[in-house]
């Protein structure tokens, strides 16, 4: 099996990947960076964000596994005591996988440009850099709404516990398969009216935001922040890949739900 160690690059996380790699080596592991059968994370959510993207483009054939250096985070979930004990896991035991829905992201430009396609793991944010944003909202082809506001913030159900929890969105369990649109300090009187909710989206319902003026767009999808020119739509939906993880013991999401945001309690 090929393997590959992402770290968030300070003292802790790069000591741990160093002896992650020795110890898979030892095992008779391969380690290749370009295209890895499993990837293990060293450092908190935002380096398996970062190793998302990485190999987004083979997610079919690369799993993921986070250790977490900091935080206890959602995607990582072993912690530096435990290396040996995953390293054995990953070189003995056929490991289970657990698939997770994410977000795709398409920008189509008012040019006849190529569009531009990404892969959300957690959110895609849209705002305007001059000002209010102004656009139609179309679900599944129809008008739903005309946004004025701060912005927009597509989100997964991974992904539904980070920005889209501040914004007021629910919690989804992964296990479904859907997106969440959620409002930022949308404009409501008695003259503009958005719903003023977050919407949940199932699979095959396709949002498409379109401009109602021609300004610069601020598209972030998870950490990477891009400005889009000329924007005709941006459409978002469920992607039909998955990311997938490496499962080696139960990690129950509701679990990780209550630690984070509730406590462990007395």
């Amino acid at each position: 099996m090929k393997f590959a160690v992402s770290s968030k690059g300070n003292p802790v996380s790069d000591t741990l990947k160093s002896r992650i790699q020795t110890y898979l080596l030892d095992f008779g592991l391969e380690c290749d960076e370009e295209e890895p059968d499993i990837v293990i994370s060293v450092g908190g959510d935002g380096t398996l964000l970062y190793a998302f993207h990485k190999y987004s483009s083979r997610l079919d054939k690369t799993a993921f596994v986070g250790v977490h250096t900091g935080h206890l985070g959602f995607y990582a979930d072993w912690v530096p005591d435990e290396i040996e004990k995953l390293v054995i896991a990953i070189a003995k035991t056929p490991f289970q996988i657990v698939e997770y829905p994410i977000l795709e992201v398409i920008v189509r430009y008012n040019n006849g440009g190529k569009e531009a396609r990404y892969l959300g793991l957690n959110e895609c944010t849209i705002k305007s850099i001059e000002g209010t944003l102004v656009t139609d909202v179309e679900i599944k082809g129809e008008l739903f709404e005309t946004f004025r506001g701060d912005g927009l913030c597509l989100s997964t159900p991974s992904g539904s516990t980070a920005y889209n929890k501040a914004l007021g969105g629910a919690i989804i369990h992964p296990s479904i398969r859907a997106i969440q649109l959620a409002e930022m300090a949308s404009i409501n009187n008695r003259v503009f009216r958005t719903v003023g909710s977050p919407l949940i989206l199932p699979e095959h319902h396709t949002c498409v935001i379109k401009p109602l003026n021609d300004v610069t767009f601020q598209v972030a999808v998870d950490h990477l922040t891009l400005l889009h020119k000329d924007v005709k739509s941006i459409q978002c939906r469920v992607a039909s890949e998955n990311v997938r993880f490496a499962r080696f013991r139960p990690f129950p999401f509701w679990k990780r739900v209550q630690e984070s945001f509730i406590g462990k309690g007395e």
